[in-house]
């Protein structure tokens, strides 16, 4: 998909949204600590502190990812959104240990918990916000192949897992009594976002080695077997990689000696054609043309991969 002016105002609109909605979250949940003193509410008002934070990382990256290449970047700025997603990914680890820190802590010197109705009130609206907000980005991100905004719609979902564990904790606290519901379910909640934020990381670590899209690799495989087949050509060679908004895409195309090099050309066009139409990410198709006979011989001599 090549990514137009309105289609870039859209992924800023929904970052800015993510990012006053994430405050407002943060207001509220902080309330409701402060009026109840549960270890989960406080687990779930910290992971929003990481979140206002990383929103604000990705703001800028996201602006950055759009940018066009340039004589410093030849490839364009596309990879921050790995970076954008390693960052949050870390945020959201350093938020479970500090859930985990207070709610082991909070086990240890025991707390008392007040006003549980009026927290489990707030929590609701909490969850249901960020429920539509979560979907909304996430949908966003796989719609515009948007690693930036889909990482932030993860994470707000767990930020709605974390605000259920903590009305659950209040319930339990309710109906039983026992206090220490509360900080037990805060740590599961913390390992749970832990969870989450290594899934980011390793996503991260993914994009930036050029791990390979097997899906996407198999694709382009069957539909450049196909075209080279139809026109009794081979191809061989073929790299592709994922970065950020764009397929890059290479392969060697072998032609018989008997064809001109303006014909070849012409061949290799209308390949690339309908390897661009096939793929839904927005793509650069780097082709090098070859003469069949000799081809082994010549690379020999000049010391080049067969």
């Amino acid at each position: 998909m090549v990514l137009s002016t309105s289609n870039q105002k859209d992924m800023n609109f929904a970052m800015r949204f993510s990012f006053l909605i994430g405050v407002f979250m943060l207001f509220i949940k902080t309330y409701a600590y402060i009026i109840t003193g549960s270890a989960a509410i406080l687990s779930d008002a910290a992971e929003s502190v990481i979140h206002v934070f990383a929103v604000g990382f990705a703001a800028y990256s996201m602006w950055l990812s759009l940018k066009p290449a340039d004589q410093d970047h030849l490839y364009g700025h596309d990879k921050i959104s790995f970076f954008s997603a390693g960052f949050e990914g870390g945020m959201i680890i350093i938020a479970s240990l500090f859930i985990l820190y207070e709610s082991i802590n909070k086990i240890l010197y025991g707390s008392a918990l007040e006003n549980l109705g009026s927290g489990m009130i707030f929590m609701i609206i909490v969850i249901i916000i960020n429920c539509f907000l979560s979907l909304f980005l996430i949908r966003k991100g796989k719609k515009y192949n948007s690693l930036i905004l889909e990482a932030n719609g993860k994470h707000i979902l767990t930020d709605c897992c974390t605000s259920i564990g903590a009305i659950l904790a209040l319930l339990l606290v309710k109906f039983t009594g026992f206090q220490f519901f509360d900080p037990l379910i805060a740590i599961c909640v913390g390992l749970n976002i832990l969870w989450t934020g290594s899934g980011l990381i390793k996503k991260c670590v993914k994009g930036l080695m050029d791990e390979a899209d097997m899906d996407l690799h198999h694709k382009i495989i069957n539909t450049l077997t196909k075209c080279v087949s139809e026109r009794g050509l081979k191809f061989h060679h073929l790299k592709d990689r994922v970065s950020g908004y764009c397929v890059f895409i290479e392969f060697h195309l072998l032609f018989p000696k008997e064809i001109s090099l303006r014909q070849a050309h012409d061949i290799a066009s209308e390949i690339e054609s309908v390897l661009t139409s096939s793929i839904e990410e927005r793509s650069e198709i780097l082709t090098h043309l070859e003469p069949e006979e000799l081809h082994d011989v010549t690379h020999e001599k000049y010391g080049l991969p067969i």
